[in-house]
């Protein structure tokens, strides 16, 4: 049994929308969408530019801001960057880290680690993706995942863990609209939780958020969350459309 206590379902925008008036649009049909389902977190990680507009967007709302990306240090020379301080300064609670697309970009595992310490060092909330590119027959993807988390929280105090999401998001199914079965969302997250128990303890273990990602949609995510075991979702194009988004929402509330 997980300790975690309520379910959470973030928005990654990715680069979308174009404007901040579409944003801020968007912002307020979730905004809508959402507030009857009070036993949910609602996260929005929008385009960095648009954080501070939505910032006064939350107000009466239970919708905390996320970003997609940060960097490891406080400051410093690094053009096109920015810091787990300034999110701070921005009104930002939970950061993905080590997503699939950044990770194509050349973002590797001992990086994911240094910008999840930095995020649990600046109070923030990191959520850290991991995923496969393909399933082989013979399960050699599992050993990539332990890899993956191994680098992300394997070197973080027992007692920040908690403080940690980790979202599985395997790469074949991210805006493919292929989406993993239930029994390999169910499989999967009780093999992140016997690594985190190999890391760790069992106890610690217990207390980590693990969330899916992956063509989540108003069909599939009832079912994804009744039997996949999973505490929520990560979610891409659907979180651009308020009215599909609330029913997730709405799915595990």
């Amino acid at each position: 049994m997980s300790h975690v206590k309520y379910p959470l379902v973030i928005a990654n925008w990715k680069m979308n929308p174009v404007t901040a008036q579409e944003a801020k649009t968007i912002f307020s049909g979730i905004k809508t969408a959402s507030k009857k389902f009070l036993k949910t977190k609602v996260v929005v990680a929008p385009p960095a530019l648009y954080i501070s507009e939505l910032k006064k967007l939350t107000t009466k709302s239970a919708i905390v801001l996320g970003a997609q990306n940060t960097h490891f240090d406080v400051k410093g020379a690094y053009t096109g960057e920015h810091s787990i301080a300034q999110l701070v300064d921005a009104g930002v609670a939970y950061v993905i880290i080590g997503h699939s697309e950044r990770r194509l970009m050349g973002e590797s595992d001992e990086i994911v680690g240094r910008k999840v310490a930095a995020t649990i060092k600046g109070k923030l909330t990191p959520v850290v993706c991991v995923g496969e590119k393909t399933r082989d027959t013979q399960g050699n993807f599992y050993s990539l995942i332990e890899q993956q988390i191994k680098a992300a929280v394997g070197e973080i105090q027992k007692s920040r863990l908690k403080d940690v999401v980790i979202a599985y998001e395997p790469i074949w199914a991210i805006g493919t609209g292929a989406t993993a079965t239930v029994a390999d969302v169910m499989e999967m997250q009780l093999f992140i939780k016997k690594i985190l128990t190999k890391l760790f303890d069992r106890n610690t273990a217990r207390n980590v958020r693990i969330i899916y990602g992956g063509s989540v949609n108003a069909d599939n995510a009832k079912e994804l969350f009744a039997s996949g075991g999973v505490q929520g979702f990560l979610v891409g194009g659907a979180s651009l459309k308020p009215v599909d988004f609330g029913k997730i929402i709405q799915a595990v509330n």
